[in-house]
């Protein structure tokens, strides 16, 4: 049997683009652009962009991604996906105490994003996490056309969150 790879975070760089533009084309119907992608790599003031990955630079194989923005006191998680065949294995939870972590440290105290209403797996995970239900946004999304659930994590349970990933 062969050793399990190590998964490590690290910050998303040009050269990984083409990994996560097949992730996320596989994981949404109406998938970013690369210059979607290009313009938050370009705009490291505001936006943050992880990857969830195996090896060495040069040779690492992108399994996952966190896109998110640091703004007044908030953290706006924007994209989050996983390949397939890495899902139910931690790396989206991963992924995300690590940017709760970085946020926490950059000065924000409560997140939120915006959830498709019938994505159950991604509510599951951000409820675990201590996220709670907050808002609904009617025909937030296209492809098919779908309400959007606004979650929330509160101070107390971002600061939590944020230091349990410090175990991690």
């Amino acid at each position: 049997m062969g050793k399990k790879a190590e998964i490590s975070i690290g910050v998303m760089r040009r050269e990984d683009l083409d990994q996560v533009l097949a992730i996320e084309q596989v994981s949404f119907n109406q998938p970013w652009s690369l210059s979607l992608f290009e313009q938050e790599l370009r705009k490291p003031a505001l936006s943050t962009s992880f990857v969830a990955c195996t090896g060495e630079r040069g040779s690492r194989s992108v399994l996952g991604y966190l896109v998110f923005w640091v703004v007044a006191q908030e953290m706006h998680i924007l994209n989050l996906a996983v390949a397939p065949a890495g899902r139910r294995k931690g790396i989206a939870k991963l992924l995300i105490l690590s940017g709760l972590r970085y946020a926490l440290a950059k000065g924000a105290r409560m997140a939120f994003l915006e959830v498709r209403a019938s994505n159950r797996p991604a509510r599951n995970l951000y409820h675990g996490l201590g996220f709670v239900n907050s808002a609904l946004r009617k025909s937030y999304y296209d492809s098919p056309p779908e309400d959007a659930l606004v979650m929330t994590l509160p101070e107390d349970a971002f600061v939590q969150a944020a230091s349990a990933g410090n175990k991690t």
